[in-house]
């Protein structure tokens, strides 16, 4: 059933199809390198190198950007035909209008270029830190682990580099700040979206008049998720085509969600008049800013990431070019067309396996819980970058989905505790069946002001009548549910952990054996 489900997108048809389609986009750009690489004073090294970044790319668009369109499918905002179509035309077009002209081409300088001896070295260290990211990006698709693509070429640099100069050449600074963000990316994306999903419940959903309070909160939370994404989409989106400081860019923001909360206002008003007084109603509004923001994170994605396809590629390139090595390298047109198609083909062929886990794998995602992770991504991107903290997209995501679900499973189990101690009260003070289900009802009905009323008045009267044996049974029965799965927890924080010493292994061994066979040739 889930394979068929998987299967059910564009490249619908039988898993070796699709790997045979990715192998014949591999095999093309290798041979597209090798006829336009002409200057080049190794083409056939080039070549394999734009293989291996393709190769890349496709692992990128299988793997890490499920992040950005899973939550949206899997509270059914998008179909997974529409999240790819959308994430597809979003991610290269970011990666082609946005990726920029020039990228570094040591990853975040987790290493020295300087200590590696010559630019044949220099070559090798690039093409298996490219090829080790490559393997451990599928590895972990494979697993239906989402890890960061940042973190796996970031490995793959380092232990190529160490293999190549010595432990000495490594930036272990930079290394700490990287394991440091394995803690605090998704913490804070999952604090950051377990306080949007407070903030609705409290102000939409536990109202009794839920559309009215949507007619307020609906087009200022519209207001702040455009604030939050034009100042992302600016600082982080756009940096390589219109640099802007942080507070330029967030008055910028300000301005457009100004303008659009006005905009919106009157159309919320118009929806909310025609739909029930339920949760059910309430997440049909977050139907489009969820599309939006799907769109947006992709764009900002392609932008960005696409460096980790392209960055080490675009490294060999130029000194296979020019015989040196540089801290920055010029990107021709043919080398980014590799890293957005590729990540294009990636999330086409592949992407529905993580989707899939990121968008209901996890813990159940309604519209409104799939716009608090949203909008965590954006302002946890924003404020690690003013406060110079290295955060991975992946993990702030995933983060969030953890926090939304924890919140709900620590609400779920607050409520079922105070529903039992009120039965058990009913009960203990002589009311029938039906007077104690009238009261729960009651209760159940009643908005946040009015619960607590109800719980002070049970309170005042447990000290003459204690909760019995059998309702603190079902307290302690009530704390087990669980609505976060703990395997899926268990799994993605193993992946994360072992994400850069694994890529980093690897890159060293197939240095080795790269390094051997151009010695033997």
């Amino acid at each position: 059933m889930n394979s068929k489900k998987e299967n059910n997108t564009l490249f619908a048809g039988h898993e070796y199809v699709r790997i045979l389609i990715a192998l014949a986009f591999i095999f093309a750009a290798g041979f597209y390198a090798s006829i336009n690489g002409v200057e080049a004073s190794n083409v056939t090294v080039l070549a394999i190198a734009a293989a291996i970044g393709a190769y890349m790319a496709v692992n990128i668009g299988a793997n890490d950007v499920a992040n950005n369109v899973g939550p949206a499918v899997g509270s059914k905002a998008l179909s997974m035909t529409g999240a790819i179509l959308i994430a597809a035309i979003f991610e290269a077009s970011g990666a082609l209008i946005a990726g920029g002209t020039v990228v570094g081409t040591i990853k975040n300088g987790i290493i020295n270029p300087s200590a590696i001896a010559d630019s044949a070295t220099f070559i090798w260290v690039m093409m298996a830190a490219l090829l080790a990211g490559a393997i451990w990006l599928n590895l972990a698709t494979y697993l239906g682990a989402p890890v960061s693509t940042t973190h796996s070429i970031v490995g793959g640099v380092l232990g190529a580099g160490v293999a190549a100069g010595g432990l000495d050449i490594a930036n272990w600074e930079k290394m700490i700040a990287i394991v440091a963000s394995w803690v605090i990316s998704p913490v804070l994306g999952g604090v950051i979206a377990a306080l949007f999903l407070m903030y609705i419940k409290r102000s939409i959903t536990y109202k009794s008049n839920m559309i009215e309070a949507c007619k307020k909160v609906v087009p200022l939370l519209v207001a702040v998720m455009v604030w939050a994404f034009s100042t992302y989409l600016i600082l982080k989106g756009l940096k390589k085509i219109w640099k802007l400081d942080f507070v330029t860019a967030a008055m910028i923001a300000f301005a457009i969600a100004l303008t659009v909360y006005f905009l919106v206002r009157p159309l919320v008003d118009k929806a909310a008049a025609l739909l029930k007084n339920d949760k059910d109603a309430v997440n049909s509004l977050f139907t489009i800013p969820l599309i939006v923001s799907a769109a947006l994170l992709s764009f900002a994605h392609g932008a960005n990431d696409v460096a980790n396809a392209i960055g080490p590629l675009a490294a060999i390139n130029d000194a296979l070019m020019t015989g040196a090595v540089s801290g920055k390298a010029s990107i021709p047109l043919w080398i980014m067309l590799v890293g957005g198609i590729g990540i294009a083909f990636g999330l086409a062929l592949f992407g529905p396996k993580l989707i899939k886990t990121v968008g209901s794998e996890i813990t159940e995602l309604d519209k409104t819980r799939a716009f608090c992770v949203a909008m965590a991504a954006a302002i946890t991107v924003i404020i690690a970058s003013q406060l110079g903290l290295p955060v991975s997209s992946t993990h702030i995501a995933v983060g969030g989905i953890f926090g939304v679900g924890f919140l709900r499973e620590y609400l779920k189990q607050s409520y079922e505790k105070k529903l039992t101690a009120i039965i058990s009260h009913s009960e203990s003070t002589g009311l029938n069946s039906m007077q104690t289900q009238e009261f729960v009802d009651r209760f159940k009905l009643a908005d946040v002001d009015e619960k607590r009323l109800i719980l002070k008045e049970l309170k005042q009267a447990q000290a003459s009548s204690p909760i019995s044996s059998s309702a603190r049974k079902g307290l302690k029965k009530a704390t087990k549910k669980e609505l976060v799965k703990r395997s899926a927890l268990l799994r993605i924080a193993a992946a994360w952990v072992i994400t850069v010493p694994a890529s980093a292994l690897l890159a060293a061994m197939l240095f080795y054996m790269l390094l051997g066979f151009s010695v033997a040739h």
